[in-house]
């Protein structure tokens, strides 16, 4: 099977340690195939897009290989986000006990009725750009190719 090189975005706002749920998700990542992970550091930062009075989220980003499709580190993800007690139906724009978002797919543009990568709004989180640009700031996002220290810098 191919190895991709995958980028991941993870936050938190919930629960009684929204850090430690951060740590136990990549545990869980890592435990399921995710190889080769780096983490960049957890930032404290403001809502975005969501319901007045949602409280501060801490957000990371990571990047590993992955030996599986999209879809199969989709599921994956979902199972993880399910079993830190995120309902299986849910708003982006309310408060959450774990988000995780596929950010980066090598250097791909992958388009599925269920999954977009490079993530559709990426270039415009700062809470995405800034970790992922501690650990990745020269990974080249389709389909413009600019870097991601680039797309920071763009937003910054």
């Amino acid at each position: 099977m191919i190895e991709s090189r995958v980028a991941l975005a993870l936050g938190a706002n919930l629960g009684t340690n929204p850090e430690a749920t951060i740590h136990w998700a990549i545990q869980k990542l890592s435990e399921a195939g995710l190889a080769s992970i780096k983490v960049a550091s957890i930032i404290l930062t403001e809502p975005v897009d969501c319901v007045p009075g949602t409280p501060d989220f801490l957000n990371t980003a990571l990047t590993g290989t992955w030996t599986g499709s999209p879809l199969e580190l989709l599921d994956l993800i979902q199972e993880i986000e399910i079993a830190a007690g995120r309902p299986a139906k849910h708003s982006s724009h309310e408060a959450r006990c774990l988000d995780i978002d596929i950010i980066l797919w090598d250097e791909k543009v992958i388009e599925t009725s269920r999954l977009i990568i490079p993530h559709p709004r990426m270039h415009l989180r700062h809470f995405v750009l800034q970790p992922l640009a501690e650990i990745a700031p020269d990974w080249k996002v389709p389909p413009a190719m600019k870097t991601v220290k680039s797309l920071l810098e763009a937003i910054s």
